[in-house]
């Protein structure tokens, strides 16, 4: 079994492909696919048959990543190919792949997906380190099940415990914290309010030397 072509796409924009096959309408029948993609970033991982090749598709996270194979091939395999794919591009590129314009990662990450190709294409530990990777996620989910059964018989309490302790400390903190600002909203408040009444009270003896001829105020206070 071979992986004789990759693509990640966004969308129906191509941002790196790579061919290693002489079949030149590798490339046309992926972009059909994408081209009959659904609308929106819904998860889905599906295969279509072609010729004498199978192409496979992941969606997932408004990404779809390609691959084609021989119809020999098993699905395991290629699905473990695209998983990997769509990590390393992600972790590659992040927020970039949103907005790149078509082809803007092809000249590096083309590389990485002829590397990629060629190790599950004939590597024999690559199918055997999915399957490791597969058996080590079902010991670590039967093991979260086994520690929340223990928690469950008892140690579940100290813990709620330890938040209620936490929860009472963040409610002392937070009205700490409010009748500080009360306060300072107050003083300030009391700062303004006298500092206008200033204001207003010197306006108010401006406008009167004016008109009263003074500053004693003397054609006012006869």
């Amino acid at each position: 079994m071979g992986i004789l072509y990759g693509m990640v796409a966004r969308g129906q924009v191509v941002l790196a492909e790579f061919s290693a096959t002489t079949y030149t309408t590798a490339g046309a029948v992926a972009r059909q696919i994408l081209d009959k993609s659904l609308p929106g970033n819904s998860d889905s991982n599906s295969s279509f048959s072609q010729d004498r090749y199978i192409f496979h598709v992941k969606r997932t996270d408004g990404l779809t990543v390609l691959c084609m194979t021989d119809d020999a091939s098993e699905r395991r395999t290629p699905f473990a190919f695209l998983e990997d794919i769509h990590q390393k591009f992600v972790r590659t590129y992040g927020r970039a792949i949103h907005s790149a314009p078509a082809y803007a990662m092809n000249d590096e990450f083309s590389r990485v997906l002829s590397q990629e190709m060629d190790h599950y294409s004939n590597d024999p530990n690559a199918d055997r380190l999915n399957r490791l990777k597969g058996e080590m996620s079902q010991v670590r989910s039967v093991m979260i099940d086994n520690i929340e059964k223990v928690l469950e018989r008892g140690e579940r309490l100290a813990l709620l415990v330890e938040k209620t302790s936490t929860l009472q400390g963040n409610t002392l903190r937070f009205k700490r914290q409010a009748r500080r600002y009360k306060n300072t909203v107050w003083w300030r408040n009391f700062k303004l309010t006298f500092a206008l009444m200033l204001f207003i009270l010197v306006a108010i003896y401006v406008l009167l030397t004016f008109t009263c001829h003074g500053l004693s105020l003397p054609s006012c206070l006869k």
